[in-house]
């Protein structure tokens, strides 16, 4: 079973920073695919970034040139760097882990909440 723990959100104000950091249990190159969703209050869980074993970015058209997904895979690690955030990025973000033949792995979840 992979754990995934996730870290770095909070309050900000629009226009702000924060970097979320996603700590799995298991090697990051052993996954297909690593990244985020989000969920608002009364929404669908949407993919947010995700990067594969290939290197290969995408990004929700919302996101695209304010988010920059990366990872650390000495660390274990996922981030999410979050520039120039507004109030409807508001949201419980998670990280995800995937492998082949596997169910995805998720995170609990870290709260980011942007005032205007």
């Amino acid at each position: 079973q992979v754990q995934l723990v996730e870290s770095g959100g909070g309050l900000v104000q629009a226009g702000g920073s924060l970097r979320l950091s996603c700590l799995v249990s298991r090697s990051i190159a052993s996954a297909n695919t690593v990244g985020w969703y989000r969920q608002a209050p009364g929404k669908q869980r949407e993919l947010v970034a995700s990067i594969t074993r290939a290197v290969i970015t995408n990004y929700e058209d919302s996101v695209k040139g304010r988010f920059t997904i990366s990872t650390d895979n000495a660390k274990n690690t996922v981030y999410l760097q979050m520039n120039s955030l507004k109030p409807e990025d508001t949201a419980v973000y998670y990280c995800y882990f995937k492998r082949d033949y596997y169910l995805p792995s998720w995170g609990q979840g870290t709260q980011v909440t942007v005032s205007s």
